[in-house]
């Protein structure tokens, strides 16, 4: 958990995707690059599979797939479970520039 540390205390945004991968299921890769691209350098957009992380999605409550998080300064702002689109992502990022 040391280096969730190090990821979420940032003075950007952090984007962070947490999700369970079944088969044959879409797990928001390409609403990730989208808002990763839209948002540049000024904002991180990271994917932690709960499966490999456990302990720490466990730390966090992290029940429903997927759980999206926005971390600034090490602050949780925003969490949200279900799918998001890429468009809603980006302008919810933005508001904690």
């Amino acid at each position: 958990m040391t280096k969730f540390g190090e990821l979420i205390n940032v003075d950007k945004p952090v984007l962070i995707d947490f999700y369970f991968d079944w088969e044959e299921v879409d797990n928001n890769l390409d609403t990730l690059r989208d808002v990763a691209a839209a948002l540049g350098d000024k904002a991180k957009v990271v994917k932690i599979d709960m499966k490999k992380n456990e302990p720490l999605a466990e730390a966090l409550r992290v029940k429903g797939n997927p759980t999206f998080m926005i971390y600034k300064n090490g602050e949780m702002k925003w969490r949200q479970t279900g799918e998001q689109d890429s468009n809603t992502l980006i302008g919810l990022v933005q508001q904690f520039f």
